[in-house]
């Protein structure tokens, strides 16, 4: 038998879902009289386009799992670019090896379906091919990912940042070289001045980069990501909204840190900022106590959700994502919403 070449494994790019050719609103509004999962789905879809029609309302979107390179990306920006988002919490993950491993050129392919079995996760190390379940990704792209990152922080100045602030000098690094694919997460967050946070930044491909930066520094000045102003500045983002909204994918780091700033707005004087709407997306449950799977019902009772409009859907996010965000982009309320940049207003927050 002919041994399989790296190109025989990298054959057959993963293609992202575009929810602007597929009109779901009938289905979804078909399903809020079923029961189960998918009337708590049809639910979710409208407690979203109830967060993009309430213009006191910023909303967060935050981005747990892998899910970039399982085809979901053009959902996201298609949010940022509709102005149904005002900020972003996200693992690294999502942010950097996935997102703008694409906007350098790169792709994520499809894994054939016995490879989920892991007999040939060998073969795959010896050809230097990473596997996230039945999706396959080069590692030596990677590598040109993680450099790419150290050349970012290698010429910012010397200081702490924010992973927000870092990720806006990844945008600004893709507008000046050039995106290689039509959509990135990254850089339409850049151009609409929305705010990306990553509060376990270095958990990823940035993570690689930044210590090769700083251990060429030694001991001479040298960026660092600061995780607390990361928690200062998007609580300063809930201070100044009147009402804000949650759409969840995953749970994790992304949901309590973006849960967490109602709290933190009250340790800071300006009274608990509960969150007024809540909708995550999830396969873990509440049984083993830990925070993917913790209800929002649950999150209230520590004064973070509020209950009128939440909305817990169980259910693996490739299939409930585009149903739930194509039901609010094809309703057309986000037509009606201002841009916000925040941005703008933490630089300058940032700056005092």
């Amino acid at each position: 038998m002919t041994e399989k070449t790296k190109r025989d494994y990298l054959a057959t790019p993963i293609e992202h879902i575009d929810i602007a050719q597929h009109n779901v609103v009938p289905l979804v509004e078909a399903m809020r009289k079923m029961s189960y999962s998918a009337r708590d789905l049809s639910r979710a879809a409208e407690i979203l386009d109830r967060m993009i029609q309430d213009k006191e309302c910023g909303i967060i979107l935050c981005l747990a799992g892998s899910l970039i390179n399982a085809g979901l990306k053009k959902v996201f920006v298609d949010m940022i670019r509709c102005h149904m988002v005002d900020a972003v919490v996200s693992t690294g993950a999502n942010i950097v090896d996935q997102d703008f491993l694409e906007a350098l050129g790169f792709r994520h392919y499809i894994g054939e379906d016995r490879l989920k079995s892991g007999t040939e996760d060998s073969e795959l190390l010896r050809l230097e091919i990473d596997r996230i379940y039945d999706t396959l990704i080069d590692e030596e792209e990677l590598r040109i990912c993680d450099d790419t990152i150290r050349q970012i922080a290698d010429a910012m100045p010397p200081r702490p940042y924010s992973s927000r602030e870092f990720i806006v000098e990844m945008g600004a690094y893709l507008e000046r070289n050039g995106c290689k694919t039509t959509d990135s997460i990254v850089l339409e967050a850049y151009r609409h001045q929305i705010p990306i946070f990553c509060p376990a930044f270095s958990d990823c491909s940035a993570g690689f980069g930044l210590i090769a930066h700083q251990a060429a520094k030694g001991d001479g000045p040298k960026v660092s990501i600061d995780s607390v102003k990361d928690f200062l500045e998007l609580t300063q983002w809930r201070i100044r909204n009147n009402e804000t909204g949650l759409f969840m994918i995953g749970g994790g780091v992304p949901k309590n840190f973006a849960q967490d700033v109602a709290v933190a707005a009250d340790i800071l004087g300006h009274g608990m900022k509960i969150h007024k709407y809540a909708v995550q997306i999830t396969v873990a449950d509440a049984r083993d106590g830990a925070l993917s799977g913790s209800t929002l019902k649950e999150a209230h009772s520590w004064g973070k959700v509020d209950i009128a409009f939440e909305q817990m859907v169980y259910s693996e996010a490739t299939i409930a994502v585009p149903l739930i965000v194509g039901y609010a982009y094809h309703k057309g309320n986000w037509k009606n919403r201002e841009a916000r940049q925040w941005n703008q207003m933490l630089d300058a927050v940032a700056a005092k």
